[in-house]
């Protein structure tokens, strides 16, 4: 299977920090109108698409969660040469802030540069130290009067890098998660006859508390959940085979746990056997440190949910360089697709 490289790009590249994610939410909402029976966004900003189940007497529902932020900045001064501070949207190791060209999003996009202190004027001492976020200013090449015409405290910052093929690979910025969100959106235009009401909903401002997963399965009391998002894949120079987490190429990845959520033992299983049956490709998952929306969506509705997730195996997560295989994201949907279409037949009360 194939994937639209062009279109994840675009889903990758347009900007969309956590609270700021109006822009990818329109160009989603553009998207899935045509594939559901009904749209909604909630309060908080999440969309909502309804797609309806096709044998379905009980009007189970099952939510599937992909998150549409990515991490980011936001303006918390402007000192009197135009240097910006910021505070973090996210998860940062601040030395991937390092020579890194971001926007600024004022009256008008505009692109700044990470600043900090160059290594030629630190002491010994300093250069021994790691990194941290506050060591960091963003550069716009302007006086504080021309940087204020067009910026504010308050604004948000995005990173700056565009989506490449690498291999059977894809590299971009914010591939955590809009990989996910081209997944979900790939899926509605492949998935014919859902068992149940599917509840395609892309979540905002996980990446700073699962907090818009929380409040759409609050609204949507689901059933069922599934989650969908990147994982690490440590399978680089110097990892023990423990580390590894998942591997590229290797398949999607069956969430079995992580630091939020212990999977629900039956979805895990009836992903396990539907993946079997259709001969997909898949991975174990077991990621100690880090939380998904899985969370929101099992715990949040009225009943809870039967939940679990389906994960995208990536590389150097939460850097500009984020990397996944075509193969794992194609293995992706089309795990995903076959979970919507078979739900009916698994037995889910043993």
């Amino acid at each position: 299977m194939e994937i639209n490289v062009a279109l994840l790009k675009q889903i990758c590249e347009i900007p969309g920090a956590p609270g700021f994610e109006k822009r990818v939410r329109d160009l989603v909402i553009e998207l899935v109108t045509p594939l559901a029976d009904e749209v909604s966004i909630d309060n908080l900003g999440s969309v909502i698409a309804i797609k309806r189940g096709t044998r379905n007497p009980e009007g189970k529902r099952v939510m599937v969660a992909a998150h549409l932020d990515e991490i980011g900045f936001i303006i918390t001064h402007i000192d009197e040469q135009g240097f910006l501070r910021f505070h973090t949207l996210g998860g940062f190791d601040p030395k991937t802030l390092t020579a890194q060209r971001v926007i600024v999003h004022g009256k008008k996009d505009m692109v700044g540069v990470m600043g900090s202190k160059p290594i030629h004027v630190m002491s010994v001492e300093e250069r021994a130290k790691l990194p941290k976020t506050t060591d960091f200013f963003i550069d716009m090449g302007m006086s504080k009067e021309e940087v204020e015409k067009y910026i504010s405290i308050g604004d948000p910052v995005t990173r700056d890098r565009e989506l490449i093929e690498m291999g059977d690979c894809v590299n971009c910025k914010s591939i955590d998660n809009r990989v996910a969100v081209f997944i979900l959106i790939e899926t509605l235009k492949l998935l014919d006859k859902p068992a149940y009401d599917v509840y395609a909903t892309f979540t905002v401002q996980e990446e700073v508390g699962i907090r818009g997963a929380n409040v759409a399965a609050h609204s949507i009391n689901p059933d069922f959940g599934i989650a969908l998002d990147t994982t690490i894949a440590f399978d680089v120079p110097g990892a023990a085979a423990h580390e590894k987490i998942t591997e590229l190429g290797k398949g999607t990845a069956i969430k079995i746990m992580d630091a939020m959520t212990i999977c629900d033992y039956r979805m895990v299983e009836f992903m396990k056997q539907t993946a079997a049956k259709e001969a997909i490709s898949w991975q174990p998952e077991i990621l100690t440190a880090g939380g998904t929306d899985t969370a929101g969506v099992q715990r949040m509705g009225k009943q809870g949910a039967i939940a679990g997730a389906i994960s995208i195996p990536t590389r150097h997560l939460h850097q500009v360089i984020e990397m996944a295989h075509k193969k794992d994201i194609a293995d992706s949907i089309a795990l995903l697709k076959a979970c919507l279409e078979q739900m009916d037949g698994y037995n889910w009360t043993h």
